[in-house]
């Protein structure tokens, strides 16, 4: 499994449906061309104020509006949710907006898997075996289910 991280959240422009013109902004572009490269998408968001981050909210409006082949309609999605503390309102605010977008939430590759900075090496790595292994399942099961999706 091939894995790219997008980078670019803090570029993003605040989502404004009128500027949903070609030429969209070169972020909004990188982020729609990542989604519609990608075979899934996995998503990791903390919880603030209960719910999700309003510029991880932000992201996710800039996805609605694709309409481009392989874009978020459809695609299969997970997350995984890396905070000790979970993120339970977290997620269910993003499964109502990928819901709205349409996304295939593939469920048994959702995990929490509580992660500590005790648990994070200098190179910011995980270290903790088992919180590895829980996320290597985690994606086991969304490449399981590409895999059968085919």
């Amino acid at each position: 499994m091939d894995t790219t991280l997008f980078d670019g959240l803090a570029a993003l422009p605040h989502f404004n449906p009128d500027d949903e013109v070609e030429p969209l902004h070169p972020a909004v572009d990188s982020l729609r061309q990542a989604i519609r490269a990608a075979g899934a998408v996995v998503f990791s968001t903390p919880e603030y104020a209960g719910a999700m981050p309003g510029s991880f909210k932000n992201l996710l409006d800039w996805t609605i509006g694709d309409d481009r082949p392989d874009s978020i309609y459809n695609k299969p999605v997970t997350w995984i949710n890396a905070s000790p503390r979970g993120a339970v309102l977290a997620h269910d605010s993003l499964r109502a907006v990928l819901g709205y977008a349409h996304a295939e939430v593939v469920e048994q590759a959702c995990a929490h898997v509580p992660v500590t900075s005790a648990m994070i090496g200098d190179d910011g790595l995980i270290t903790d075996a088992p919180a590895r292994e829980r996320i290597c399942s985690s994606m086991a099961a969304l490449l399981g289910h590409l895999t059968t999706r085919v």
